[in-house]
């Protein structure tokens, strides 16, 4: 099994150790390392290579963003998931404006800090779905895609062959639809849609 590699940054080793233990009771998680200087960051990004970098954040937001914003333009290869405290609309937004492929509040559970590091790791972004950011969508190009043709009432396989993908792919992008925008049926999504004005 390929194991995605993360390294964990923050500026409280007890947390950051917490974070570490729940993340190793996954198969397919492997923790390289935990940092808690910037300085210190570049160097074990170098050294250990992660898929993902987790950054526990602390109340010096502003840090927190430089980072985000740093990581993507000198290591490419190396995804950023924000987690944090502070859920503020302004501040969600600025985190997926510098770079970050998730955000976490530190009041959502551990499966969704989980799965978010594992999307992110598949190249999908994972941002709360009640936030309009600058792009005006939390869905990526292909979920909405694959929206449009719900909203057109066509099925699974009719979408697959539409958009040249198998029948499981769209299967998980219309799962991950649905839990983005926080409903349970298809016809939900499409509601929903039409509200956030991600359809017309």
């Amino acid at each position: 099994m390929v194991k995605i590699k993360i390294l964990i940054a923050g500026d409280h080793d007890l947390v950051m150790d917490g974070i570490r233990q729940l993340l190793e009771f996954e198969p397919d998680l492997e923790v390289v390392g935990a940092v808690s200087s910037p300085a210190e960051l570049e160097k074990e990004i170098a050294q250990c290579q992660p898929d993902i970098i987790v950054i526990d954040a602390p109340s010096q937001r502003e840090n927190n963003l430089i980072w985000a914003k740093n990581i993507p333009s000198r290591f490419p290869a190396s995804k950023v998931v924000m987690l944090s405290g502070d859920a503020s609309a302004e501040y969600v937004q600025a985190v997926h404006e510098a770079g970050a492929y998730a955000f976490v509040s530190k009041c959502d559970s551990a499966e969704t800090l989980i799965h978010a590091i594992r999307e992110s790791y598949r190249g999908v972004k994972s941002f709360p779905a009640d936030l309009a950011f600058h792009d005006g969508s939390p869905l990526t190009e292909m979920e909405l895609a694959v929206l449009d043709l719900i909203a057109r009432d066509k099925t699974n396989h009719e979408i697959g062959e539409q958009l040249n993908i198998s029948k499981r792919t769209v299967e998980h992008h219309v799962s991950s639809i649905l839990r983005k925008l926080h409903v349970k049926s298809r016809a939900g999504a499409v509601g929903k849609a039409f509200m956030l004005g991600l359809l017309r």
